[in-house]
């Protein structure tokens, strides 16, 4: 079968594939069970502990979660015997860390509950050991330099703050550990130990700010709600586009006539075949605890959203990753392919990964939530002005933490936002900093200050005065702040850890301020001064504002390798090594590994395009020339010129190429990046660009390769 011919198959496929139907689930009437009766059906959480567990092992388990203290070993021994059993009554055989290595996914090795007696009978076995700590090879993981090839031990540890699950095999089922992955000295290998760490010195922080402002509190943890953004297509398409299944993009494909210039596709009625996929992964997503709340059709056709409930930090990161791996697997089974990358399709828009972000104590008190009384408001508009502090002092760094090949595509097009982080508050918001940094209420008591600046009418209105900036990557929504700069394939671990480092940074200057001397509205104040420069509430898409925010001094990397240099700084390392999340040299291996990251990914698209012209595109277009010469009359005879005219065109581009990927240093990561970013990124966009040019000109039937308006509108 020729490749045309299989183009024109998988058309068949797409638009004939039937849309698969799941049974609900009943109670013993028969009647349909709420969602509220299977949630957590698979997870190990509190609720369940208290069930099982004695009530002093169940306290001491409370007591590590709420305060961080160790678990001994007899107190993991009971926990282990407790989930064993739960799990093998539900049908698991095996149980494994899971654990979120540098590669931005997840890794897991699984071993069995299969043991021996003393006389050599067999029996399940799991013991506070195994629970607490397991040994897989970390040399084969990305270090950043921290390892060496020879050097295998690496460890996951129990991470007791994130209930255990069971996760479904074709013909069994797992216990899922939540676990961090650390080398044998004690060193960060993942995303999960540095996000752990934030959260510890961001609750120590905060929670010496509240005792400084009269309203001591017990734990204080980051939450976080991560929407996730995704492409769906039918997986006969994908099947025949082998840059999508090795590098989750179209390296080449002009434009559909129509994309999503129309704008019916957002919040439009759910296609069918994709509402069955929803309602299967919300199933699953739901029996794993995961508090997925919303979903619709997104912007571009083919995008469509999730939105999960806040929930804690590390809790999020790890549903995130679940999200992300039930979405794939679900898919498969309704004959669709999950895209995940930030662009996968040109000239439409890419996804992301808005992470709503705010602080909250054990007792539930959202502490970026506008208050009632004029104590709570002041809490709020410190811990508010610290969060702008935060941000404005470490913009580089939190430009860093979103960095990728992906993302590069995204940023600063298609309702995406720019490259620049800045802060949006709302114009309510606004006037009152404003008023504050402008000192009118600098002399008056808190209580009347909060009256005449209007923060006693906060509450009531501060949600329908803050309107969403689409442009803004860090915006203030009513009682959080989404950070919406992060790509959707990203983990959001280090993002969130960067950020709770930096507000961290933010609290402890109001902290200080206080501690020498200033009242909380002075200290308010001077956080709310110094942090102007990074305040804006207009048009981060306009080329005006690239010229303003270099007048502030605002960091602008248009690139991945010039934003990761924001990591290989000292005042990175100095928030870093101060916050107690990373280390020098765990920190210097976070930019190494992105930075391979990087340059490996770019020479993966190199290296697909290249396939791709070699073997797809100029076959197309050689067989047009081949069957339009000869042909009679003018407009023949233009048709030939033109083709040809594409296809000089495109050896052209493709000799570029060549020449540019000959050149690559042998250099350093961040020259190599350099190097990429500024000579072979620009040449595979010329050569996609030539190939695109010959697509609009072969005849139909002679392109192999699916286009855009079947990918993006033919899928059943």
């Amino acid at each position: 079968m020729s490749d045309a011919s299989a183009r024109r198959l998988a058309l068949t496929t797409a638009t004939s594939r039937p849309t698969r139907t799941i049974a609900r689930q009943v109670d013993a009437d028969g009647r349909p069970q709420r969602v509220s009766q299977t949630f957590g059906a698979r997870v190990f959480h509190g609720e369940r502990m208290k069930q099982r567990l004695p009530p002093e092992i169940f306290a001491r388990w409370s007591e590590t979660v709420e305060r961080g203290t160790r678990l001994d070993r007899p107190v993991a021994d009971a926990i282990a015997h407790a989930v064993k059993e739960w799990a093998l009554e539900n049908g698991a055989s095996h149980f494994c860390h899971w654990f979120h290595p540098m590669t931005g996914s997840t890794a897991e090795k699984h071993d069995s509950f299969l043991w021996f007696d003393g006389a050599g009978r067999p029996v399940e076995k799991f013991t506070g050991a195994m629970l607490l700590q397991s040994e897989p090879d970390a040399s084969s993981f990305p270090s950043g330099g921290m390892r060496s090839t020879f050097e295998a031990r690496g460890y996951t540890a129990w991470d007791p703050t994130s209930p255990m699950f069971l996760m479904d095999g074709p013909s069994g089922r797992t216990l899922v550990i939540p676990s961090a992955f650390l080398g044998y000295h004690g060193e960060s290998l993942d995303e999960k130990a540095p996000l752990l760490r934030s959260m510890e010195s961001l609750g120590r922080s905060a929670g010496k700010l509240c005792g400084l402002l009269g309203s001591a509190v017990g734990r204080i943890t980051p939450t976080v709600g991560p929407e996730q953004e995704y492409f769906v297509i039918d997986k006969a398409w994908a099947a025949l586009r082998p840059d999508l299944m090795v590098a989750g993009r179209t390296v080449l494909g002009a434009a559909a006539p129509k994309g999503q210039s129309l704008e019916d596709h957002y919040f439009g009625s759910i296609p069918p075949r994709v509402l069955a996929f929803m309602e299967e992964m919300e199933e699953e997503l739901y029996a794993l605890g995961v508090w997925a709340k919303t979903r619709h059709n997104e912007v571009a056709p083919g995008q469509f959203e999730l939105a999960p409930i806040f929930t804690e930090a590390n809790v999020a990161a790890d549903h995130n990753q679940l999200v992300m791996q039930t979405m794939r697997k679900v898919a498969d089974r309704h004959g669709l392919a999950m895209l995940m990358h930030e662009k996968p399709f040109a000239g439409v828009n890419g996804s992301g990964k808005h992470v709503n972000w705010s602080m909250q104590t054990s007792t539930g008190e959202n502490l970026l939530e506008p208050g009632q009384n004029p104590q709570e408001n002041l809490r709020f508009l410190a811990f508010m002005a610290a969060t702008v502090l935060g941000v404005h002092r470490h913009a580089g760094v939190l430009r860093a933490a979103i960095a990728s090949h992906g993302n590069d595509f995204r940023l600063g097009a298609n309702e995406a936002p720019p490259a620049i982080i800045s802060v949006f508050l709302g114009d309510f918001l606004t006037r009152i900093v404003d008023g504050i940094v402008s000192g009118s209420v600098a002399n008056l008591p808190a209580g009347q200050a909060m009256i005449e600046l209007g923060v006693n009418r906060l509450p009531a209105i501060a949600k329908d005065n803050t309107d969403r900036n689409r442009t803004s990557p860090f915006a203030f929504t009513g009682n959080k702040f989404e950070f919406r700069a992060v790509g959707s394939s990203a983990s959001i671990s280090f993002p969130t850890a960067c950020l709770n480092a930096a507000v961290t940074d933010g609290i402890d200057e109001i902290v200080a301020m206080m501690e020498g001397g200033d009242d909380v509205m002075t200290a308010v104040r001077k956080a709310l001064t110094e942090s102007a420069p990074v305040r804006f509430d207009g048009n981060g898409y306009s080329s005006e504002w690239v010229v303003e925010a270099e007048r502030r001094g605002l960091p602008h990397a248009r690139n991945t390798p010039a934003a990761l240099a924001f990591l290989n700084t000292n005042a990175a390392r100095t928030l870093f090594e101060r916050t107690h999340i990373l280390s020098h040299e765990e920190l210097h291996s976070r930019y190494d590994v992105r930075l391979e990251l990087y340059n490996k990914k770019v020479e993966i698209e190199g290296d697909v395009l290249r396939e791709l012209v070699d073997t797809y595109v100029i076959p197309s277009v050689l067989a047009e020339i081949q069957a339009t010469s000869g042909v009679p009359g003018s407009l023949a005879q233009a048709r030939l010129s033109a083709v040809q005219d594409a296809a000089d065109g495109i050896l052209a581009r493709r000799t570029e190429l060549d020449a540019a990927l000959a050149g690559v240093p042998d250099a350093g990561p961040a020259d190599v990046a350099a190097y990429l970013c500024s000579a072979v990124v620009p040449a595979h966009h010329a050569l996609r660009r030539a190939s695109d040019t010959a697509e609009k000109l072969v005849a139909d039937h002679r392109w192999s390769l699916p286009k855009y308006r079947e990918m993006l509108f033919v899928n059943g």
